[in-house]
């Protein structure tokens, strides 16, 4: 069974863990399909704000699209939940990407 299948079937058993949601999504990238990977972690951001990891991922995949227009709010919502969850390194390394792209 490869490590997309044994996330399908916890995601199944699980289906609103946001790390298996987040973790299947950069599978699907590393497979060569960022555009649903982008998907993925769109709805993820929609349905779960606080889970910080999904901003970067996602504006990384974004700009790897030519899609940088869209990954600047998503790396100011990132910077935004980082701060709400205290988390300053997260904060940091989305600036400092957001940053990057100014």
């Amino acid at each position: 069974m490869t490590r997309r299948e044994k996330l399908e079937k916890l995601l199944a058993d699980t289906p609103g863990d946001p790390f298996l949601i987040y973790a299947l999504a950069l599978e699907v990238a590393k497979a060569g399909d960022p555009h649903t990977a982008i998907t993925r972690l769109t709805d993820l951001a929609a349905s779960h704000p606080d889970y910080v990891p999904t901003y970067f991922q996602l504006a990384q995949l974004q700009v790897g699209q030519g899609l940088t227009a869209d990954a600047r709010p998503v790396l100011l919502r990132g910077v935004e939940m980082a701060r709400r969850a205290g988390d300053s390194h997260a904060e940091g390394e989305l600036r400092g990407f957001l940053d990057q792209l100014m």
